[in-house]
């Protein structure tokens, strides 16, 4: 073999081996951006199941309070208007909004225990408030996994490399489940 050939051959190798590390790298980076691109769908997948189920537990509790407190009626149907946005609305941040419009009207349906002492005392509606606290405390879980699935899809998109294999993959941001500003004021306790 003559030296040329060598030289030539190690080179070719070289190259070799070099393109086959930068291909490993790009389909590494690629399969880690759809990798959080589909983790990020999965955790919206629990935020959307669990605001079903509360919009599923709603109208029992609503039926059970209307039989204590029937000159609420405003607050029923704002409750009734809230869920059928929620089940109307298509993408990920229109369920967000229509949540969140929810929240204060769960709210204001808890507090009616406070003026009907007999409610209080009633088994149906214990066991759905319980439900649905329990419900709360789980929607908050998921909000918060959702939130950090998020937070490193859109931490990998901000790095060079990151940037470039979500373009490939097609993987663009995500948004953050905030809460609406309404939601973070400190609420008055008089006495």
């Amino acid at each position: 073999m003559s030296k040329t050939l060598k030289i030539f051959l190690v080179i070719a190798g070289v190259f070799l081996v070099l393109g086959l590390i930068i291909a490993g790298s790009v389909f590494s980076g690629y399969n880690r951006a759809v990798s959080m691109d589909e983790n990020v769908k999965a955790s919206w997948a629990q935020v959307d199941n669990q605001l079903k189920r509360r919009n599923d537990l709603i109208p029992n509790l609503v039926e059970t309070v209307k039989g204590y407190a029937a000159h609420e009626r405003g607050l029923f149907e704002d409750i009734a208007q809230a869920r059928t946005k929620y089940f109307q609305a298509g993408s990920p941040k229109e369920k967000m909004g229509a949540a969140n419009q929810m929240e204060p009207l769960i709210s204001r349906l808890l507090l009616l225990r406070e003026q009907y002492p007999q409610l209080k005392a009633n088994e149906s509606f214990l066991k759905l408030q319980d439900s649905l606290e329990g419900t709360e405390n789980r929607i908050a879980v998921e909000r918060m996994r959702y939130n950090e699935s998020v937070q490193r899809l859109n931490t990998f998109r901000r790095t060079i490399m990151g940037r470039l294999y979500a373009g490939l993959a097609g993987v663009g941001p995500a948004e953050y489940y905030q809460v609406p500003e309404a939601e973070k004021e400190v609420p008055k306790v008089k006495f």
